[in-house]
């Protein structure tokens, strides 16, 4: 029994990691499409799309709409977990851990995103990230404005 928990572990770890993998390059390509397919979009369909703006400003009868995506996981503090395991001779373990982050890094938290929108006349004219912003994590945002790539074949 230990061996076959141990083989499906192993064979998982990397469909798991590949599957991550994926997804991001799939957000980050959703998050460039919108640069592009959003030129155009009426400010009542980018509103209800990607709702009200966490920001906004107008300039000159420019307006700019900031939206944020918060981090893609909390940051800092306490981290608990529970883990079961199987014995050699046929025992069972269960344990319960407490982590703390060491040297105040939270585990790699990503900041987060923000995505910035410029109107004129009602009318989307741009969108833009800010330079060196990881692109996945602005994909909640835009997510519902953008169509999904098409299949490849």
């Amino acid at each position: 029994m230990n061996r076959v928990m141990r083989a499906a572990a192993v064979a998982g770890l990397p469909v798991l990691v590949l599957a991550a993998c994926a997804t991001g390059a799939e957000d980050a390509a959703l998050v460039q499409r919108a640069q592009t397919t959003m030129v155009g979009m009426p400010k009542a369909h980018l509103l209800s799309c990607a709702g009200v703006p966490e920001r906004q400003a107008v300039a000159n009868g420019t307006e700019y709409y900031t939206y944020v995506a918060p981090p893609a996981y909390g940051r800092g503090g306490p981290s608990t977990s529970i883990g079961v395991a199987g014995g050699s001779s046929g025992g069972v373990g269960v344990g319960v851990g407490l982590g703390f982050p060491l040297f105040g890094g939270g585990g790699g938290a990503r900041g987060g995103c923000q995505a910035n929108v410029t109107l004129q006349g009602d009318v989307v004219r741009g969108v833009t990230y800010p330079a060196g912003a990881y692109l996945p994590d602005c994909a909640p945002i835009l997510r519902n404005c953008v169509a999904p790539a098409p299949a490849a074949r």
